[in-house]
């Protein structure tokens, strides 16, 4: 029996650990929502230096067992990109060294004070209710039943967010925070597209973030904003926006310029 080459081993090699990377890929979100749901942005945002594994763990007030357990998760999120590290050495040997961490321009984008936050769309799209579909994408392309989160759910992702004033809450969230640094970038960098406008359309718009940003750019433009009825419901009153709910199958609007959010 022939032995494999060298060049043959390591294309398997090659091939194992690219499996492997897709395999593992979901420690990196998982870990990222965790740091978000505990705040640790916000924390190094607030803290206004590097920040020792120690002082961190001590603003997180987490159980004294699980210190070791958060630096391995800062070390995912650093190795990945989201964090950056400082190693500081005040004894001159190696058993003295402390790292420290510091937000980087992607971590940045998860402090929740901010108007481009990303916060509310990372929990949202990597909550249960939209994962859950995933576990169970095979099983549904041997069904006659039309999406992965109908099966899933028994009920579209519309239905889900009608019935539960929480889940509802927290899409139109992370809907919002998207659309507002889109919105920033077409104002600054697309204002010739609304020259000339009257009136336009944000179909599918939430709660108006990004229409909000373009009528106050162009308040010459009359803007409205359409979307299911629960999901207007929740709009913010005082603003120069007109809402309006129902279906595209029943809007009665004429053709105008429109874009879909």
């Amino acid at each position: 029996m022939a032995q494999p080459t060298y060049d043959k081993v390591d294309e398997e090699l090659h091939a194992q650990g690219l499996i492997w990377n897709q395999i593992f890929q979901f420690i990196t979100s998982m870990s990222l929502k965790s740091a978000v749901e505990l705040r640790i942005p916000d924390i190094l945002h607030a803290h206004g230096q590097p920040i020792s594994l120690s002082d961190l763990a001590a603003k997180l007030d987490i159980h004294p067992g699980k210190a070791d357990s958060l630096r391995r998760l800062m070390r995912v999120l650093v190795f990945s990109g989201c964090f950056a590290i400082e190693t500081n050495n005040n004894n001159g040997d190696e058993e003295g060294e402390e790292e420290s961490y510091l937000l980087t321009p992607s971590s940045r984008l998860l402090v929740r004070d901010k108007d481009t936050g990303a916060s509310p769309f990372l929990l949202a799209m990597l909550d249960s209710v939209l994962l859950t579909p995933w576990q169970s994408l095979g099983v549904w392309f041997h069904s006659d039943v039309r999406t992965p989160i109908l099966k899933a759910h028994e009920m579209e992702l519309w239905g889900l967010t009608g019935k539960s004033e929480g889940l509802n809450r927290m899409f139109n969230e992370a809907m919002a925070c998207d659309s507002r640094l889109v919105s920033k970038w077409l104002v600054e960098k697309q204002r010739q597209a609304f020259v000339g406008l009257k009136s336009l359309v944000d179909v599918g718009g939430g709660t108006g973030g990004l229409t909000l940003t373009i009528a106050e750019a162009f308040p010459r433009v009359k803007c409205t904003v359409f979307d299911l009825p629960h999901v207007v419901a929740d709009a913010p009153e005082g603003t120069p926006l007109n809402f309006e709910g129902g279906t595209c199958s029943s809007t009665s609007h004429q053709p105008m310029p429109s874009f879909l959010s």
